[in-house]
This record gives structure tokens, sequence and C-alpha cells, in this order.
């Protein structure tokens, strides 16, 4: 071979090696930091910010909120939820304090609780309806006569009606015992709404805190009347009414019966189908209110935004209504959607 091929062989196989070189050094760092940043993006889902979420109020949203948190942390495992009833009126005043993180509420906001902060988000709608006893010795004629809201307020407003003889039209002498809510309640107003009243203070009768222990009271007393969120007056599970109590038909046409087109509150699911096609009248059914104190914060909002979607699917299983499209939009907009 002559030198001058020598010599361009040596340089072909210089430069070959110092290629090689090359493209091993950048291949280096370009595998070190795909790995760094797999690295990155591992430790950031291993080490997703732990939450409690705490949320307390109203017993008409406390059935739904727990599934609702059941779920979202099965597909949120950190995410953690405390969910305390107590009434509209406690959760409104916690969160307003900065005891809780979201308050439930079960009727509209009032200015002045807007004014301190209050910010609600509409999540689903339920009802408030009458409860007797089951035993009542007067249930057949109770079921067939129904109630008006003028028939309402005197009981539980004017005090007009005090025996259900009164009621009914019939020489019976026995009193009725009236039962309302001691703590502060969405249902308890919501309910003195539809009989022309404006607060709960409207409402006159044996003051019961909550409202398991408002079914409770009327399941005990065979001449009681009540009235309760449909979470607590029909069997989720059996979907059928709560034994030992009844829940009073509205006679919406006033004419003293209820006729079949009035007769819808048998089951849960044709209670709620009711609610959904507005034959049960708005008031005492309403929209029930996520509250947090100024807008809520991003982990919130991703509950919320949840909730507003994949949510809903589990709104009627649990006895509730799903808030219109049009209406579950406007409640997207609240949260930036």
């Amino acid at each position: 071979m002559s030198r001058l091929m020598k010599l361009f062989t040596m340089i072909a196989l210089v430069m070959l090696a110092a290629l090689l070189v090359a493209c091993g050094g950048a291949a280096e760092p370009a595998a070190q930091n795909g790995a760094e940043e797999a690295a990155a993006q591992t430790g950031a889902e291993t080490e997703a910010e732990e939450r409690t979420i705490a949320v307390s109020g109203a017993f008409a949203l406390f059935p739904m909120m727990t599934v609702w948190a059941e779920q979202y942390t099965a597909l949120h495992p950190n995410i953690t939820f405390d969910v305390q009833g107590g009434g509209a009126g406690k959760g409104m005043t916690d969160v307003l304090a900065g005891a809780v993180d979201i308050a439930m509420v079960s009727r509209e906001l009032k200015p002045e609780e807007i004014d301190q902060g209050a910010f609600g988000v509409p999540v689903t709608i339920d009802a408030v309806v009458a409860t007797v006893n089951a035993d009542n010795p007067y249930l057949d004629q109770i079921l067939a006569h129904g109630l008006t809201p003028e028939a309402a307020a005197a009981i539980w407003m004017s005090r007009t009606t005090t025996t259900w003889g009164q009621l009914l039209g019939t020489d019976a002498t026995e009193a009725i015992t009236v039962y309302t809510r001691s703590d502060a309640a969405g249902a308890a107003e919501v309910w003195a709404k539809y009989m022309g009243g404006s607060v709960q203070e409207d409402l006159m009768g044996t003051a019961v805190n909550g409202d398991p222990g408002l079914a409770e009271a009327v399941r005990q007393d065979a001449l009681g009347i009540g009235f309760n969120n449909i979470g607590f007056a029909y069997n989720l599970e059996t979907g059928g009414q709560l034994d030992g109590l009844r829940v009073v038909p509205l006679d919406l046409n006033g004419d003293g019966t209820i006729s079949a087109d009035e007769d819808f509150y048998a089951t849960k699911d044709a209670m709620t189908a009711a609610i959904a096609a507005r034959l049960y009248p708005f008031p005492p059914a309403r929209e029930l209110y996520l509250v947090t104190k100024g807008e809520p914060d991003a982990a919130i909002v991703d509950l919320y935004r949840w909730i507003l979607t994949d949510g809903q699917a589990l709104v009627g299983d649990a006895g509730f209504v799903t808030l219109s499209p049009d209406r579950l939009t406007e409640a997207q907009a609240l949260i930036g959607e």
C-alpha cells in the first residue's frame, strides 16, 4: 500500500473513532435526562399531596356527600374526607369560621352569608315531605285528603288546626302532635316557604334535633306529624317508605282529594321522578349546595368538577335528583369550566 493510501486510511480511522465517541457522549446525557424525568414524574405521583377535606352541614345532603366522598377517595387515595351532619346552619357557621373546608347547605344562600364570603355551588336536588305515623288511626283519610299549603300552615304556623277532625272535616277529637326542627335547618326553612312563610322560626311545634330525630319522634307518636328530607322518609335499600312512617301527599289542585296524577309517593324512584319532572312543587323541593368561604381552592375545584360530571351518575341510586343540563352548565361555570 502506498504512503498516501496509508495516510488516508489512518485519517479515516481517526475520524470514525471521533464520531463514535461523540455519538456515545451525546447519548449518555440524553439517557440520563430521560431517566431523571421519569423518576421525577414517578416521585410526583407517589408523593401526591395528602389532604383531608372537612365537610359539615345539612342532613339532607349528608347521604349523598358520603357516597361522593367514598367514590372520590377510591379514585384519589391521597384525598380523604371527614363528613359530619348537624344541619345547614351549623355547616354555614363552620365554613365561615374556617372550621371546615365545605358546608352542605339545603337552601339558598342568604345575602348576609354571601357578604361574609360564602361561595355556593349547586350539586343536586331533593325535597321535603310531610310525614305521619304509619299507625295513625286516620291514615287512610289523611292519604286520600292530602295537604294544601293552607292546611299545612294552619297546622304549623297559625295553629288554627289542632285536631285530626279539623284537618279531615270529621268529628275526630284527637289532637295533632306537631313536630318541627330545633337545629338551624334548610328543611324547616323550605317547608315554611311552601306554606307561605319565609324562615324556620315561622314554624311551631315540638322542636326536635336533626332529620333522624324528627323522623323517630313521628315514628314513636301515633298522632304525630312532621316533615323530613326524602332521604330520611324512604328506605334507600328497598326504595319503599321508611318503616313506621308514611309520606303525606300534597293536594296540588286543592280539590280535597289525591287523584292518580298527584299520587307519586309510594317509592323513592316515583318520588324523585316527580321532582325531576317538576310535578312536585319547588318549594318544598329545592337545590342543595356545597359552600366554601371564598372561591374553592384547586383540590376542591377538582372535587366539584368530578361531582358535576361523573359524580352525577351516583345521584339517582342515592335517592336524589340530578341537576338539569342547563343548571349543570351554570354550576360548572362557577368553578371556571
